[in-house]
């Protein structure tokens, strides 16, 4: 299970904590959460990658493609949150190939995110494929 490879709950609670200060540091992604509740924001986060990543699932909020509506979220914006994400996990000590397969699950969630991104099995732009340790190759 993928939630256990990545160290269940005390990892990725560490993780949504990390994550969120260097998407706060980040230039292109802070604007985003201003004016957000970021305690609360947090313990969504976290309840969301749980479910997502086979946890538990204690997910109560909204489907993503209803809690991004409006937001105009761009494909960089999120290349760059999920760039963040899988660097606090490689950083934590999470296996290479448990943070690519992270990485491959989260990016599924592309179309129900991002304004205007394909819908699944539509091929992505060449450049934008995620090697073995979930970066992007571009």
């Amino acid at each position: 299970m993928l939630y256990s490879e990545i160290g269940g709950v005390r990892v990725l609670r560490t993780a949504v904590t990390v994550l969120y200060q260097r998407v706060l540091a980040d230039p292109v992604l802070a604007p985003w959460f201003a004016g957000v509740d970021l305690d609360q924001l947090r313990a969504h986060q976290h309840a969301f990658l749980t479910a997502a990543l086979d946890g538990p699932n204690m997910f109560a909020g909204r489907p993503p493609d209803e809690a991004h509506a409006g937001l105009h979220v761009t494909g960089e914006a999120f290349d760059r949150l999920i760039d963040h994400l899988t660097g606090v996990l490689r950083d934590l000590g999470v296996a290479p190939a448990t943070v690519a397969e992270a990485a491959a699950r989260l990016e599924a969630l592309r179309p129900l995110v991002v304004e205007g991104a394909p819908e699944p099995n539509t091929p992505e732009p060449a450049g934008s494929e995620l090697r073995a340790d979930g970066e992007r190759t571009r």
